[in-house]
């Protein structure tokens, strides 16, 4: 499963990726990979024990400039997607365009009014 999650800097889209690991049992820190690409994170089972088949990936795309695919390929990010183990959310995905593979989930995150949001969902 792919999530690809679109918005301004501010628009919630970590907020979103914390409470969606925390619901995935993921009891570690959730942090934005910004300066590294990407984070592993094991999922735990229904039972609280981790799974030792499924990983939850929290990629930020936020530093690529454009739709690089050698910088992609580098990242080892095509592998992650192929996996259907994975479980993969992508804050700034917007940056790898037409990269994204088909049955991606996409998520807009929009400013409101105040501190309020407006989310968007395609599939």
């Amino acid at each position: 499963m792919v999530v690809a999650l679109v918005g301004d800097l501010g628009s919630g889209k970590t907020t979103f990726t914390q409470g969606f690991a925390r619901g995935l049992g993921v009891s570690k820190r959730i942090i934005s990979p910004t300066f590294i690409l990407q984070r592993s994170y094991q999922i735990t089972n229904k039972d609280g024990k981790k799974s030792s088949k499924r990983q939850f990936y929290h990629v930020d795309l936020y530093r690529l400039e454009t739709e690089v695919r050698q910088e992609l390929e580098n990242l080892g990010f095509f592998d992650l997607l192929d996996d259907p183990r994975n479980l993969v959310l992508i804050e700034w995905a917007d940056r790898a365009g037409k990269l994204m593979p088909k049955g991606t989930t996409w998520i807009n995150f929009d400013y409101t009014e105040g501190d309020k949001r407006k989310i968007d969902i395609r599939y």
